[in-house]
């Protein structure tokens, strides 16, 4: 893919967060849209989106998706009128439709996975769906995991394909309260490790289970460097928000923990206090942008 584009998408991811972060009943102003910049490796290739949360790039194409339930596509550098589909989705503050992966083997069966919220019997849940895409229409579509709990403020929501070829998936502890996130049996504050179709590996750190480790609390990027390593971030309550880097089966410490102190649980490699409300995060691996540290955080 042009390295323009992948700017330009690391560049839109950080707008993307600011958006999401912004309250409905008090929001403070936002400045305009950049239209144009003196950088010639950055690109404006979309504005006027509805609380735009997540990216993935196939080629020329760039999907994205809108909280409210709406998956456009940017062709060529072109933002297409008509969205790809529109989902029934929750209107709360953390939820909405989040997360957005496209298949590494993407030119041969056409899937996107999606997650999203939803409510049920007045009940928020979270589930991931697999769309088969063609030519900028939906032809399919299937729930492949579902029944993940839900809340107003906590999702988790972010869904990324590993190098290792399985699904990855974050949720959100339901409250504050909530001690679900230290709960193995429980689907609250965790990562999640899938294969493509929504089953379970036969490699997962606890049997028969898609928890890949648990202890978290709201967790909102996920990349891997180069080495493989896997990293998150995620928002504390109101200070300590977190990087991770990410073991399998290991425990977080949320609630128990927040950042570091206790031998029992792994501890941050990075604190942030005050809070930051850190969101997408990217290992940069082009060559236009010089920077000291390759791990890019929005926040």
């Amino acid at each position: 893919m042009d390295k323009r584009i992948r700017i330009a998408g690391i560049i839109g991811a950080i707008i993307f967060a600011i958006a999401i972060w912004v309250s409905p009943s008090n929001p403070p102003p936002i400045p305009e849209p950049l239209i144009q910049t003196d950088n010639e490796y950055v690109q404006v290739l979309a504005t006027n989106l509805e609380k735009p949360w997540a990216i993935d790039f196939v080629d020329d194409k760039i999907f994205l998706t809108e909280k409210a339930g709406r998956i456009r596509v940017i062709e060529s550098g072109v933002l297409l009128e008509e969205p790809l589909t529109t989902l029934r989705t929750a209107n709360v503050f953390d939820g909405g439709l989040l997360g957005i992966a496209v298949h590494p083997n993407f030119h041969e069966n056409h899937f996107l996975y999606v997650y999203f919220t939803y409510e049920k019997d007045d009940k928020l849940l979270n589930k991931i769906l697999r769309i088969t895409e063609s030519k900028n229409k939906i032809t399919d579509a299937v729930t492949i995991f579902d029944n993940i709990p839900g809340s107003k403020f906590s999702n988790g929501g972010v869904l990324k394909f590993g190098p290792d070829g399985k699904l990855y998936a974050s949720t959100g502890s339901v409250s504050d309260s909530s001690h679900g996130s230290q709960d193995l049996q429980s689907l609250e504050g965790k990562i999640l490790r899938l294969n493509d179709d929504g089953t379970i590996p036969d490699d997962n750190p606890f049997l028969n289970s898609p928890v890949f480790s648990y202890g978290h609390r709201n967790t909102k990027g996920m990349d891997w460097n180069e080495a493989g390593n896997l990293f998150v971030v995620e928002l504390g309550p109101s200070k300590n928000d977190e990087i991770n880097l990410i073991e399998p089966g290991q425990n977080y410490g949320w609630p128990e923990q927040e950042c570091f102190g206790d031998e029992e649980f792994v501890d941050a490699i990075n604190c942030y206090d005050p809070a930051i409300e850190p969101g997408g995060i990217v290992f940069y691996t082009g060559d236009k942008l010089e920077f000291e540290n390759l791990l890019i955080m929005a926040g």
